[in-house]
């Protein structure tokens, strides 16, 4: 993978910012089941972060669709080629299943899902308690499924970038970096000014 074979700009945003986010939800959902003294504040935050989730992964998906992601290298084993389509194709379902089965959840239950003040969404089932206890178990679980799938995303980036260094995780990185072997440009020289006041 050469330096220039990277995502595009808005991929990189979308993709840092819901990473970002996703860990959020995941540790607010956490705190969720520990604490009651905040479980409202908790859940009116839980909420909108999860449509928030949902409409960025759209975006992602529709900026994927229009720019292809750049090529894995052409030396990667096929098992881990296999691997990282797989991988993604879970990542992207789980962030919108995550929040519509959480949408769907609330609604089955009669609770409203605020977004902000008066903005409140339709909802999406009707109400029925035995809908509403399997999607809240559905939800965990796939909660449970999306934690441990980072953190194998998590440990296939730090491949790439620590052993293979294979440009796979520089494609994604915010920031851009040299091509392995090459030296940072010489720094220019400024003239001083007693050079320039003699010079004709």
């Amino acid at each position: 993978m050469t330096e220039t074979a990277r995502f595009n700009r808005p991929a990189r945003l979308l993709h840092w910012t819901m990473a970002a986010l996703i860990l959020a939800m995941l540790l607010i959902g956490a705190a969720m089941v520990t604490s009651l003294a905040d479980y409202s504040t908790l859940v009116a935050l839980h909420r909108p972060l999860g449509i928030l989730i949902l409409l960025l992964a759209g975006l992602r998906l529709a900026n994927r669709w229009r720019h292809a992601p750049p090529p894995l290298p052409a030396n990667l084993p096929v098992w881990q080629r296999r691997a990282a389509h797989g991988s993604h194709i879970l990542l992207y379902g789980l962030m919108l299943a995550m929040p519509l089965i959480g949408w769907a959840m609330l609604s089955a239950a009669r609770y409203p899902v605020i977004l902000a003040g008066p903005v409140v969404l339709p909802p999406i089932l009707p109400p029925d308690p035995m809908l509403y206890a399997a999607l809240r178990r559905l939800h965990t679980a796939l909660a449970y499924g999306l934690f441990a799938l980072i953190l194998a995303h998590l440990a296939a980036a730090l491949l790439h970038a620590l052993i293979r260094r294979d440009g796979v995780f520089a494609s994604m990185a915010p920031w851009r970096s040299r091509p392995a072997g090459t030296a940072a440009p010489p720094k220019r020289r400024s003239r001083s000014l007693e050079s320039l006041i003699r010079s004709p």
